[in-house]
């Protein structure tokens, strides 16, 4: 799948969603919103300093500064950008919120205030798609950003964060295949045994909407001609949608192998709070930025009204 079909292959809402953009003080993201903004996908509350917002315009020749789709709210500094932004989106102005060049920490503080933040007493999980190089669809990754050590409860809602998540980008029933170093439960591998339970759970219908098997390596997750040669016969080896990791150091490796060595283009969210939440890198591509705003605006509900 070709990146620039994702604005066709995915289900995004079908009203203009607004996108409260933290720190918007780089040339790459408003490149991002240009493209963006002529896709005719959303518009833009840019927060951020308001010097460093001029600049980052003049660099990235943005042309819709005076439109209908860009608005720009000066802020002393990154992190009060940020609890700006946030405050937008829980204000309901905006629909979406997207990390500018604020650090991760700053911005997951204001997200997760109790008072003018985003949570809703679910865990936050990171989810990553990956556009691969003759894979005919998205392929998905959780949790190589923010969870670091699971225990199965928290898997089970990191395996529902996904599941929600992707139930909104337009599959109705995604294949789960949660990861572990070898296919057989083994009482001395932790991962299999969470694997197993979370499997099971799925067969009685506790984790909603979704098919869910484990534990599965890596190679028969997402390759039927492995899952065959190991004579593992199930409706997800070989066929999975999202990938659950065992732990971070795993997802996170997975996702950098994917992305330098699979030549994948990724975009990742946050799931799990009161709205999709993108998160980038300071260093990702205006590609990849694009590309996590796709899902972001996907993962919005589609009879969901925006106030603007």
């Amino acid at each position: 799948m070709n990146w620039h079909d994702l604005n066709s292959s995915l289900q995004l809402p079908d009203y203009t969603p607004t996108v409260a953009v933290a720190d918007a003080s780089d040339a790459s993201l408003f490149e991002m919103a240009e493209e963006a903004i002529k896709m005719n996908v959303c518009r833009f509350h840019f927060h951020g300093t308001e010097e460093r917002m001029k600049k980052a315009v003049a660099e990235a020749n943005f042309s819709f500064s005076e439109s209908e789709y860009a608005s720009f709210f000066p802020e002393e500094d990154s992190g009060a950008a940020g609890s700006a932004a946030v405050r937008d989106v829980r204000g309901k102005n905006a629909s979406v919120l997207m990390k500018g060049m604020i650090d991760t920490g700053t911005l997951l503080k204001s997200v997760l205030s109790k008072e003018d933040g985003l949570r809703t007493g679910n865990i936050l999980s990171h989810l990553a798609a990956f556009s691969l190089p003759g894979r005919d669809a998205l392929l998905y990754l959780s949790d190589s950003a923010m969870n670091i050590a699971p225990d199965l409860s928290e898997k089970k809602q990191i395996v529902e964060n996904a599941a929600n998540t992707v139930h909104k980008i337009g599959i109705e029933k995604p294949k789960i295949a949660v990861l572990a170093a070898v296919e057989t439960v083994n009482p001395s591998m932790q991962a299999t045994l969470d694997a197993a339970a979370l499997a099971q759970m799925s067969s009685r219908g506790q984790l909603g909407k979704c098919e869910v098997d484990g534990p599965l390596g890596f190679d028969n997750a997402v390759s039927e001609t492995a899952a065959a040669k190991k004579n593992i016969s199930s409706a997800v080896a070989g066929k999975a949608d999202i990938l659950i990791a065992p732990e971070i150091e795993t997802a996170n490796v997975l996702y950098k192998s994917l992305t330098y060595f699979g030549g994948a283009t990724v975009g990742g969210i946050l799931a799990g709070a009161a709205a999709p939440v993108v998160l980038t890198s300071r260093t990702d591509t205006v590609e990849s930025k694009l590309f996590s705003l796709l899902l972001g605006l996907s993962a919005v509900k589609n009879n969901e009204n925006d106030d603007n």
